[in-house]
């Protein structure tokens, strides 16, 4: 085989695993997309289609007729407006104080020189060790002793500290150049001045990155909003659908699909617009390598 085959050959072998490998990732997409299609399907059919069609039919997963009447019916039948506010309030304030609270504490642990930094750090790092459940109870009670049940304060205070997000932060601030750092001090730029002016501008990346998992975090949390909030006014959305499907003997799945779609539209959201920072992220950490 001379080396003009030889190359066609290997050039051939080289298509077929990427074909092979396109394949998979392509059925690997479409069974995680599927769900979430299935889900869409059915916030827009009627409440007997439901039951009437077979999934494994492809002709069923498109309604008869959309009803776009069902993401109104749901206002109606429960107060998911307010569900919807409190979620996004509460997802808002966590994620910029987890934001705020984390790039203040990966800075000081990253750029400054004071006594026991490093002990001081792995001891708060160790704190991800302790089990969410085993602390659930103490900051219940410490949420009581303080007369916060059921409020706004219950929700966001106890989760803005995070050792995970100042973990995450002060490893990519170790990693950004001194020099700016350095000229900054020349001219007579303090700390803060330098927190605002030079580390939060080139951190972008990992800024958005914490803020994606923080807030979808919160978005999605019920475990510890079902603890502390007693009145149907303070329900967040996880609490609302569980709330939703407890009202009726028989599921009306329309009108929870049609919910849990608008429930899942904020991830998307945020996502869609962190995922700019993301690509920019692999790019320095390619330019870095």
């Amino acid at each position: 085989m001379n080396k003009k085959n030889l190359k066609a050959d290997i050039n051939f072998r080289s298509a077929g695993k990427k074909l092979i490998w396109y394949l998979v990732l392509s059925i690997f997409a479409v069974t995680m997309v599927m769900p979430f299609i299935w889900m869409v399907s059915t916030s827009f059919k009627d409440a007997v289609e439901v039951y009437t069609q077979n999934p494994l039919d492809l002709k069923s997963w498109m309604p008869d007729k959309f009803l776009w009447q069902n993401y109104l019916d749901v206002f109606k039948v429960i107060p998911f407006l307010k569900f919807y506010f409190n979620s996004i309030f509460i997802a808002l304030s966590v994620t910029l104080g987890v934001v705020l609270t984390s790039s203040l504490a990966g800075y000081a642990f990253s750029r400054l020189d004071f006594p026991g930094r490093d002990k001081i750090f792995f001891a708060y790092l160790s704190t991800m060790m302790i089990p969410g459940a085993v602390v659930i109870i103490p900051v219940f009670i410490l949420m009581r002793y303080f007369g916060w049940i059921d409020s706004y304060k219950a929700l966001i205070v106890p989760a803005i500290f995070t050792a995970y997000g100042t973990f995450m932060l002060r490893q990519f601030f170790m990693s950004l150049p001194k020099d700016l750092e350095d000229a900054a001090k020349i001219d007579g730029c303090g700390y803060l001045g330098i927190y605002f002016r030079i580390i939060l501008p080139l951190s972008k990346p990992a800024l958005a990155t914490l803020t994606v998992f923080t807030f979808i975090g919160n978005w999605q949390s019920l475990l510890w909003p079902l603890l502390v909030t007693n009145s149907i006014d303070m329900f967040t959305v996880p609490i609302g659908l569980a709330y939703f499907q407890s009202q009726y003997y028989l599921v009306n799945w329309t009108l929870l699909m049609a919910a849990s779609t608008m429930a899942i539209a904020p991830i998307i959201v945020v996502f869609l617009f962190a995922q700019k920072f993301f690509i920019e992220g692999i790019k320095l950490e390619g330019i870095k390598g």
